[in-house]
């Protein structure tokens, strides 16, 4: 091998390996390693390797009784400092207040490229169930989350129909459609210099989440994005693209 080849290959193992983390992303999954390496379409060989080394660096961590692999703590602790520089750990305590107030788990979330990422969860101390927590990525075009986070940004200037309900209402609602549907509820964040930052969701079960509690709790809603928003510093702006996702 070239001197020329091993800065390639050196950033292709780097490339792999964040592969593999991203196979961790979503409900605090432990994998094996063959789960892992049919996630990431990589040789089980190669996939050991790259989980090892990631367990060295306390990126993962390894069950010494199944050997399954899952989140480390150090991977945790890297992203300290970009939650508490977007403003999340000042803006959780008005989180689990409200989440405590309506009795449902509420989802901070963010635009990332074409999706609404949830980066923090703040659940309820009684009446939770699992229906309550959204999937940690949402597209824009199809999600309460996203519905808020494009109505409210600069760079949609001419919006569809859906989009003009929510900047008039204020909030977004979309049905989940499934054997027990859910509906989930979102509003949006504004920073301080008035740009969309983020949004508030909540979801539950359409026959608890009805239009009478949906009226119930918008407002509780807006009260506490409008506490947060101050306190958010800006995040990647919202691209024209998700415009063209409305013509797909």
């Amino acid at each position: 091998m070239t001197a020329a080849d091993q800065p390639r290959s050196g950033a292709q193992a780097v490339d792999r390996a964040i592969h593999v983390l991203n196979c961790f992303e979503g409900d605090d999954p432990e994998l094996s390693v063959s789960e892992l390496a049919h996630r990431a379409g990589l040789p089980v060989s190669t996939t050991y390797r790259l989980a090892q080394a990631l367990v060295r660096g306390r990126l993962l961590e390894q069950d010494p009784l199944t050997d399954r692999y899952r989140i480390g703590h150090g991977l945790a602790s890297l992203a300290r400092p970009a939650l508490s520089r977007l403003g999340i750990d000042a803006a959780a305590p008005h989180l689990y207040a409200l989440a405590a107030g309506i009795r449902i788990t509420v989802s901070l979330s963010i635009a990332d490229d074409h999706d609404a990422v949830t980066v923090f969860q703040a659940r309820p101390p009684v009446y939770f169930c699992p229906n309550q927590l959204p999937r940690a990525r949402q597209p824009l075009r199809s999600s309460a989350v996203g519905h808020a986070l494009l109505a409210y940004s600069p760079s949609v200037a001419v919006s569809p129909t859906d989009l003009d309900r929510v900047r008039r209402s204020g909030f977004a609602v979309e049905v989940i459609d499934s054997e027990d549907p859910v509906r989930s509820v979102a509003v949006p964040i504004l920073g301080p210099d008035k740009q969309v930052w983020g949004a508030i969701g909540v979801q539950a079960r359409s026959a608890r989440l009805n239009d009478e509690l949906v009226r119930g709790i918008v407002p509780a809603m807006r009260q506490i994005a409008g506490r947060i928003g101050p306190l958010c510093q800006s995040t990647a702006a919202i691209t024209d693209a998700p415009l063209e996702l409305y013509s797909r």
